[in-house]
């Protein structure tokens, strides 16, 4: 199977990867097909015109939401960005918070990450040579710069630094699971940021978190806990707000990256060609 898409196929620099309600913030939009290694992505590519800049958006999980967070075609998503491409993705998702200080609505720009699933396929790299990415800094630097930047000068509620904790799903924690995470000091709960940042990393892309609290965890408040209701009131709450970020640090993202990600596999012997 190819990895390529057509000959004809538009590029774009910059990735998204989000919820449906972003479609709209993209002009001129030309649905692409983008044939993987890994099989197709969630859906066609949306690529289109944003401040001036070529954008490709992929609705993680698909347009009719058919994938829960153990299903997404991670490898497929970010494969199939890379290859029309893009070299830095922004990835907006809606998460829980582990900690009071980030209420409902909060924007939180993690700086660590911590997996907690399980079963995912989460290396490009399962054969020949052995490849081994530095992790210890998970998110790009110049996105999260940039990203904070941008949403403390629209006047976000922001959290501009905290560690994410990816969880299977797709149930919602139980309240001594919340608890045991909010005990360790992590911030954010969510069931997607991983392995969609070290799968950027493998490819050598830029990759930064946007998270839009939506609740408080389980165990962080008495109650009914959470409910898939309540997050979707959230989000629809502020997903015109979000894409407008969206879009401002899509027009703020560095024309020239200078971070290290691009560095991200010099030196090693690679098992497979990227595109």
């Amino acid at each position: 199977m190819s990895s390529q898409p057509s000959a004809a196929a538009p590029a774009a620099e910059i990735g998204v990867i989000g919820g449906s309600g972003f479609y709209s913030f993209l002009d001129d939009i030309e649905e692409v097909r983008v044939d993987t290694p890994y099989g197709p992505p969630s859906d066609p590519i949306a690529v289109g015109e944003l401040a001036g800049r070529r954008v490709a958006f992929v609705p993680r999980h698909g347009r009719d939401h058919r994938f829960p967070p153990h299903r997404i075609p991670y490898r497929a998503n970010l494969w199939a960005l890379r290859s029309l491409g893009v070299r830095q993705v922004l990835a907006p998702s809606a998460v829980g918070s582990l900690t009071p200080r980030y209420g409902p609505g909060t924007l939180g720009i993690p700086d660590q990450i911590v997996d907690r699933t399980s079963g995912r396929d989460q290396t490009y790299y399962e054969h020949g040579a052995a490849v081994h990415v530095s992790f210890s800094d998970p998110y790009c630097p110049a996105g999260r710069r940039t990203a904070a930047g941008t949403a403390k000068t629209a006047g976000w509620d922001l959290a501009d630094r905290g560690t994410l904790v990816v969880i299977e799903g797709p149930r919602f924690s139980t309240r001594a699971e919340s608890q045991w995470f909010a005990a360790q000091g992590w911030t954010l709960i969510g069931m997607t940021g991983h392995p969609e940042a070290v799968l950027a990393r493998e490819l050598a892309l830029c990759y930064t978190s946007l998270c839009l609290v939506t609740d408080l965890d389980a165990g962080i408040e008495e109650g009914e806990g959470v409910t898939m209701d309540e997050v979707l009131r959230v989000f629809g709450e502020n997903i015109g707000r979000l894409r407008t970020l969206v879009g401002d640090v899509v027009k703020a993202l560095p024309a020239e990256r200078s971070c290290p990600c691009p560095n991200a596999l010099d030196g090693m012997k690679l098992p497979l060609e990227l595109p």
